[in-house]
């Protein structure tokens, strides 16, 4: 991380006067080794009520920054800078403005509560046998008065426990801009770490002079709880690191060894994402690896059925708070993505507010943020797998076993929350009035990817039995005609006309148009690919055998969609073939909306061949 000499007496100045408003406050206090009172190290982590006891704690991989500052929210006149350190510090401060007409601004800082590392984890110089408990704390200053349309310099200072002023560098800030400013807007999706996310990012830095926002459909890592991978995994491609150009990841291609940084992007553009399959935490263990837990989820109505069957026993006061608490860690929980990122919160018809889905005004567009999406499960149906199609057969009588097959997060369908504040908002006057109205969402409508077989809609059960009633297999059918994003949720977004749904998951890059012409853009052939779907390709689904009887289409857009052949040039696959897509693992595909022009483009760069520029290969206009 970045330490910088300059500025040393605003520095010190800024240092003198947070002190000194603190301690005629009578927040400042004297620390525990003088006065023999007060706390003897950093905050605790929750305590059991809140949270799950841990394991022993990490100690701390570095004493500077974990993170550049990033920016967040931005509102009308306003801006939340965010970064991580390893400790807790005694003072976390934004300065901003240019010499001489600084201003600063204390941050608040909380312990992220469930960042952990294990055995699976990539750490410098250090291997673990345990999963254990990673102390991470985060920093958010809220900047406000700002001026829509001007750019700030800023820099963040931690202070350190002994003192030791640690500062970052120079970026650039503003609020929410107005309409009618021409905004490059970068449209990405499913990171995870993945071979070429580090290039990809580092291409989009030397091909767009300033990105101004970042919309991020989903699968920022692979296991959000596991803190490397957000901030310092060795292999030198986490999240952090690839968005702001600290990475350090060695690709090889063709004999050819090439490092990439990735790019500064989100320390100067706000970053918008949405949740996917890969925010979503399963069944909570003190000690059971990271990647067991992440693929552990059940769904509410399971881990409720099996909370009332015992309640006495789990919460014998009858405490809200101890029910909800543990219908969260025998469920699943999105805590990590919440406590990370700061969204805009909206309320809910129950009195609550929730940042799962959001809607927000970013110069002349307006982005609706859904939150749908499914657990991934294997679509094998051998016995011993528990997939999306079927039990593992030893555990066809123990239903604590079961994964619910590749069940729903949040619902999406007809009067369900998220959908019927969904329809309020269409409705709005923020939204109707946007010159550009994007949808984004993970799980895809229309791709040639994988992940869109089987319908998106709740498993239905089957129990298959022999002549004397025994259960012989535990399988889900998935109904075609209840498939809720194309039966509930396109059919609104058509009437609204929306005028582009972007999504990811399937880690290709691909479009369409429908019959309405609102387009659809999959770009998630970033870091990685799993192929297209075509004619020679198709997926694994379960027809073939006589049990299944829904409908699962093998090859093609099960929704009934052609590929849009690209406009400027037809990219070739990995066998050299043209194509009307991207599904390749060596050529990287990112996309940018272009507010001025009203256009998306979407360009591609050969990782075999480092030394050539990137390729313009499709445009359209919205």
């Amino acid at each position: 991380m970045r330490q910088s000499r300059e500025w040393p007496l605003l520095v010190v100045g800024v240092l003198f006067g947070v002190l000194l408003a603190l301690f005629l406050s009578g927040n400042l206090h004297w620390p525990a080794w003088l006065s023999g009172t007060g706390p003897s190290g950093p905050p605790s982590p929750p305590t059991a009520s809140s949270q799950p006891a841990m394991p022993t704690a990490l100690t701390p991989t570095t004493d500077t920054l974990l993170t550049d500052p990033f920016l967040q929210n931005p509102g009308a006149d306003a801006v939340s800078v965010v970064w991580f350190t390893e400790f807790a510090g005694t003072a976390h401060t934004v300065v901003y403005g240019v010499e001489g007409q600084t201003t600063s601004v204390m941050a608040k800082t909380v312990q992220l509560s469930r960042m952990r590392e294990d055995k699976a984890s990539k750490l410098p110089s250090l291997a673990l046998e345990e999963t254990v408990f990673r102390p991470i704390w985060r920093h958010e200053a809220r900047l406000s008065g700002l001026t829509p349309g001007i750019r700030q310099p800023y820099r963040v200072i931690s202070t350190r426990e002994d003192g030791a002023l640690i500062t970052s560098a120079e970026f650039s800030l503003a609020p929410a801009p107005p309409t009618g400013q021409s905004l490059k807007i970068l449209l990405t999706s499913d990171h995870q770490l993945m071979p070429m996310t580090a290039a990809n990012l580092q291409k989009v830095g030397e091909t767009v002079e300033q990105v101004d926002g970042v919309f991020l459909a989903g699968d920022l890592v692979n296991v959000p709880d596991r803190a490397s991978e957000w901030f310092d995994d060795v292999r030198g491609g986490a999240f952090f690191p690839c968005l702001q150009g600290r990475a350090n990841f060695t690709l090889e291609r063709d004999g050819k060894t090439t490092t990439y940084t990735g790019a500064p992007i989100i320390q100067n553009a706000p970053l918008f994402p949405a949740i996917g399959n890969h925010e979503v935490m399963g069944r909570y263990t003190a000690t059971t690896p990271l990647n067991d837990q992440f693929n552990d989820p059940i769904p509410w109505a399971a881990a409720n059925k099996l909370y009332q069957s015992y309640a006495d026993d789990f919460n014998p006061n009858n405490t809200p708070s101890v029910k909800q608490q543990w219908l969260k860690n025998n469920s699943f929980n999105i805590d990590t993505y919440e406590e990370i990122f700061s969204l805009p919160t909206l309320k809910r018809a129950d009195g609550g507010e929730t940042k799962r889905y959001y809607a927000t005004s970013f110069g002349d567009v307006r982005l609706i943020s859904l939150y749908v999406t499914q657990i991934w499960r294997a679509p094998s149906l051998t016995p011993n797998t528990r997939g999306r199609y079927r039990e593992k057969q030893s555990s066809n009588d123990n239903p604590t076993q079961w994964g619910y097959g590749q069940h729903i997060f949040e619902a999406i369908h007809q009067g369900s929350p998220q959908y019927e504040w969904l329809k309020a908002e269409l409705a709005s006057d923020a939204f109707q009035q946007a010159k550009y109205k994007v949808v984004m969402l993970h799980h895809p409508p229309h791709t040639l990817g994988g992940n869109i077989v089987p319908a998106f809609t709740n498993p239905v059960r089957v129990f298959d039995r022999n002549a004397d009633g025994a259960v012989t297999a535990v399988r889900y059918e998935y109904p075609k005609a209840q498939d809720y994003i194309i039966r509930d949720l396109i059919p609104l977004l058509e009437d609204a006309q929306v005028d582009l749904v972007f999504y990811g998951h399937s880690h290709l890059w691909n479009r369409f148009v429908g019959a309405t012409g609102m387009h659809f853009l999959e770009s998630s052939n970033v870091g990685n690919s799993y192929g297209a779907h075509q004619a020679g390709n198709p997926r694994k689904v379960p027809q073939s055998l006589g049990a299944y009887t829904e409908d699962y289409v093998a090859e093609g857009d099960p929704n009934g969609l052609q590929p849009a052949v690209p406009t400027l040039a037809l990219p070739k696959n990995d066998q050299g073939q043209p194509a009307p897509y991207i599904a390749s693992n060596n050529l990287t595909a990112f996309s940018i909306l272009d507010t001025g022009s009203g256009t998306v483009s979407s360009y591609y760069f050969d990782t075999r061949q480092p030394e050539t520029a990137v390729v313009k290969f499709d445009e359209f206009k919205l």
